[in-house]
């Protein structure tokens, strides 16, 4: 499902955070191996697709020296994860060999109203494509299969799986296909492109009791586990031993790397969990491992979760709806 399964360890090589990221919005696997409208890999066309060795060398000098990165980042808002995910990507199409990028965010208008806007518009080898991209963390249910795409919930029990792939399916994809979108493809001497999704980020199951996997999840999906905050001391009796410590909002992609001096003490673990409300927002926490360099690194990841998560109003469909 990734061109580069060959460069799945680099991201764990890699000391910036935002290198890590960039590299971990390149190499991960998507969610789904069935979605509703083609899903395509960016750089498949990409000169890097045939030597996987040379992307490795790039963002091995970036780590080295990332200021063109952080520059990059700087010049737009990456406040919202998704935000940050979509600048990620823009960077590196525009870096990479055999892509021409055209167009990222591109707004499509109707008498002066905004219908939409075309996340990417690229060329390669294989042609014209308009890209939607999206990066979603979901929850399974507790109490049901989990089959169906609209038992997994967003951390704040606003977005469903299902919902997501149907405005994708249903708006945002065919938005470059409309004839409202020919006046700004005709700009960039372009007729029509062909759309597709990419979708990545992560499946989080309930603990104690697991869910199945929504249909049409990759195999190759990354993974989680979430539990309510009041079953949090029987989980840590039951698996292995920390360290533990959350990570901000900006750090949930990337698997965590933790230098010595910022490893939390159980202490400041303990002190930061009597400390959240009961109404507190879903809490990433990872477990960390030592590693041979001398710092730290994720083993797993967890969501923890207010005990009354999710609210009867934010509750998933009923199965089959």
């Amino acid at each position: 499902m990734t061109p580069f399964a060959s460069l799945a360890d680099l991201p764990q090589r890699l000391h910036q955070p935002a290198v890590r990221d960039l590299a971990w919005v390149l190499l991960s696997p998507p969610l789904l191996s069935r979605t509703p409208w083609p899903q395509r890999h960016p750089l498949s066309a990409s000169h890097w697709r045939h030597t996987p060795g040379a992307l490795a060398d790039w963002l091995l000098r970036l780590d080295r020296d990332s200021l063109a990165l952080t520059a990059w980042l700087e010049q737009g808002s990456v406040r919202r994860l998704g935000l940050y995910y979509e600048r990620l990507w823009q960077f590196a199409l525009q870096a990479a060999p055999g892509i021409e990028l055209l167009a990222a965010n591109l707004p499509i208008r109707q008498n002066g109203h905004t219908l939409g806007e075309l996340d990417l518009l690229l060329r390669d080898d294989e042609g014209e494509h308009h890209l939607e991209l999206a990066v979603k963390l979901y929850l399974g249910p507790a109490n049901d299969d989990g089959e169906q795409p609209a038992q997994w919930l967003g951390p704040g029990s606003h977005d469903r799986l299902d919902l997501k792939l149907d405005h994708l399916s249903q708006h945002q994809l065919p938005m470059s296909g409309r004839g409202e979108a020919r006046a700004a493809l005709a700009e960039l001497d372009l007729e029509s492109a062909r759309a597709a999704l990419w979708l990545g980020g992560y499946l989080f199951y309930p603990w104690p009791r697991r869910c199945c996997a929504p249909q049409g999840a990759n195999p190759q999906h990354l993974k989680g586990r979430w539990l309510h905050r009041r079953d949090w001391p029987r989980f840590i009796e039951q698996n292995p031993a920390g360290p533990w410590q959350p990570l901000p909002r900006p750090a949930w992609l990337a698997p965590a790397r933790v230098e010595p001096d910022a490893l939390w003490s159980e202490r400041r673990l303990q002190a930061w969990f009597a400390e959240l409300t009961p109404q507190a927002n879903a809490q990433l926490l990872v477990r960390l491992q030592r590693h041979p360099e001398g710092d730290w690194q994720e083993a797993e990841r967890i969501f923890l979760v207010a005990d009354e998560w999710p609210t009867p109003t934010q509750a998933p469909a009923p199965a089959g709806q």
